[in-house]
């Protein structure tokens, strides 16, 4: 078990807080706020315990003098400070005697915002590179360090593991419900356990596959990486999207699975990779040599909803089809709402593209958990130590 925020006195001290505010942006303005808002409960928390709040994140990658034009963080100072409805300063700097006067002038629940840690990594990759005497002197102005940043959690940067290497480390409410949600998941699921796996690539997804094979009672696979599956089978895919270099794992994890894994029964095909092209339903063991599957299909969909019926544990993670056509996107639509309809189950999504899938097709509120990080939350379910957790003290 790892410590929270909860375990930790606050009062009076200076508190280093780890966000992921890596908000989307467009000339300047934030499109969408909701890593702000997810933010929230953990420094509403610390403030009213009297902590003072020194709060960093990353934006984007930051590899010129040019970049640092429209990867400030100062907009999200601003927003922040209309959804806390309380000041929050913003001191443009990544270190110095500015940031540190500003820090020292700090008074019991108040909080500042810091610049963008990857502007240390226009002068060699000091933060991405986790660089120890950054990590070092970060660590230095505050007493304690809460990381609540699981989007970040995979990687080794100096705003994580080097001030968490150098200093008492507790995890936020946001990174304590990526534990809870994911890792209970994996480590202890209530039973039958479902997953379900889509996505472009079989490459993308073998960590996670093997990893949950081992665990759940049923592994259903999607999107355009069940075609290298089915071709495993020995049926003709056409143009459909193939990794022929993973045809013969495919086929191994069909011979050690069993029938714990669930294949589409139909799919939607097209003749070109297009939002208005011809298209149709066909059998898996129908699809035309010249034609490629997009989506799947109504009886698939019906197939994946009896498979979740029971299901105490579903974890998510994949599109079924290419959901960014309204043409292909029943399959994931279908999909996403037999998950949200179940009632007794704890449902979680790992982030990426079934994430924005669920938000954008109005289900969020329906699903018990939605990650808020892609390659964070697919190397946890590979079952990876991730760097950003394993920095946070023991209980």
């Amino acid at each position: 078990m790892k410590k929270t925020v909860e375990d930790v006195e606050l009062k009076g001290r200076k508190v280093l807080l780890r966000a992921d505010l890596n908000v989307p942006m467009s000339d300047g303005e934030i499109t969408n706020d909701n890593r702000i808002v997810q933010a929230l409960p953990t420094i509403k928390y610390v403030l009213e315990q009297g902590g003072r709040i020194i709060l960093f994140s990353h934006l984007g990658k930051v590899k010129s003098e040019e970049d640092k034009k429209d990867k400030t963080l100062q907009p999200v100072a601003e927003r922040l400070a209309e959804l806390l409805d309380k000041d929050v300063p913003f001191v443009p700097h990544t270190r110095g005697d500015a940031l540190e006067q500003a820090v020292d002038k700090l008074e019991d629940g108040e909080l500042l915002m810091f610049e963008n840690t990857r502007f240390e990594d226009i002068d060699g990759k000091k933060e991405s590179g986790n660089d120890a005497e950054l990590g070092k002197y970060w660590a230095s102005l505050g007493d304690i360090f809460v990381n609540d940043a699981f989007g970040t959690a995979h990687r080794s940067h100096a705003s994580n593991v080097g001030i968490g290497s150098n200093i008492e480390t507790v995890s936020g409410y946001l990174m304590k419900k990526e534990i809870d949600f994911i890792g209970g998941a994996i480590d202890s699921p209530d039973r039958p356990f479902v997953a379900i796996l889509g996505g472009a690539k079989v490459s993308d997804k073998i960590g996670v596959i093997k990893n949950v094979l081992d665990k759940a009672d049923k592994v259903i696979i999607g999107g355009g990486m069940a075609y290298t599956f089915l071709k495993a089978q020995g049926k003709e895919i056409g143009n459909s999207l193939l990794e022929a270099d993973k045809v013969e794992l495919a086929k191994s994890l069909l011979d050690e699975a069993g029938d714990k894994i669930v294949l589409p029964s139909d799919v939607v095909v097209a003749e070109e990779f297009d939002a208005d092209a011809k298209h149709k339903t066909v059998s898996v063991d129908e699809i035309p040599s010249d034609m490629e599957g997009l989506d799947i299909g109504e009886d698939t969909v019906t197939n994946f909803k009896e498979v979740l019926q029971g299901a105490r544990t579903v974890v998510w993670n994949g599109p079924m089809g290419v959901f960014e056509m309204e043409n292909f996107a029943k399959g994931t639509i279908g999909v996403c709402r037999a998950i949200a309809e179940l009632t007794d189950a704890k449902t979680i999504i790992g982030g990426g593209d079934s994430a924005a899938a669920a938000m954008d097709l109005g289900y969020a509120d329906d699903f018990s958990h939605i990650s808020t990080g892609g390659g964070a939350s697919l190397e946890y379910l590979e079952g990876k130590e991730l760097p950003g957790l394993s920095v946070i003290d023991d209980k």
